[in-house]
């Protein structure tokens, strides 16, 4: 996994966000006839919010994004991109499981959406996401929180930075097999 960190975004992040977006989805977005360069960049420049969106360092250098933003019923989380070289390694994971963590913690049911066919439908599955609707193009997503008590009934807390702190700040050590994100 190597030496990663998670921190606050600031807006000063938002055109290597939006980078690594068109880098990342360009594949998924191609296959369904819906990748434009200009407009896959701007999306994310149009509804960034560093207030709710971590940037992950690995080695210090910029490597990928999460955002979970509050929503009247659940927590969004958008904006999920890591590096196409270090996708795999278990960085991912690691810092969905923090987020997660803290969301069941606080009885805050989660969603997302995923490009149709993208593997990234079963790296949320993996983690107790299931699929809600479908269109053409999106596949919509929740989980409900696993804490004992919780229900789906109870209304989300608000994110704050409370959350970059549920995220393992340095992976743990492993000798063994690299994990598939």
């Amino acid at each position: 996994m190597g030496d990663w960190a998670v921190r606050q975004a600031s807006a000063a992040d938002v055109e290597a966000v939006a980078e690594l977006r068109a880098v990342v989805l360009r594949a998924d977005l191609e296959r369904l006839g819906r990748y434009d360069e200009q407009r896959v960049r701007q999306r994310l420049r149009d509804g960034f919010a560093p207030a709710h969106t971590w940037v992950i360092e690995v080695g210090g250098a910029f490597a990928g994004c999460v955002s979970l933003r509050p929503a009247d019923d659940a927590h969004w989380l958008e904006h999920f991109y890591l590096a196409p070289h270090l996708q795999g390694g278990g960085i991912g994971a690691a810092v969905l499981r923090g987020l997660l963590e803290r969301c069941d913690r606080d009885g805050a049911r989660v969603r997302l959406n995923v490009l149709r066919g993208s593997a990234a439908r079963r790296f949320y599955e993996r983690h107790g996401f299931t699929v809600e609707t479908e269109d053409p193009i999106d596949v919509f997503m929740v989980r409900e929180p696993t804490r004992p008590g919780a229900t789906s009934d109870q209304p989300p807390r608000p994110v704050v930075s409370r959350y970059a702190a549920a995220i393992p700040p340095r992976p743990r050590t492993s000798s063994g097999p690299r994990t598939p994100e």
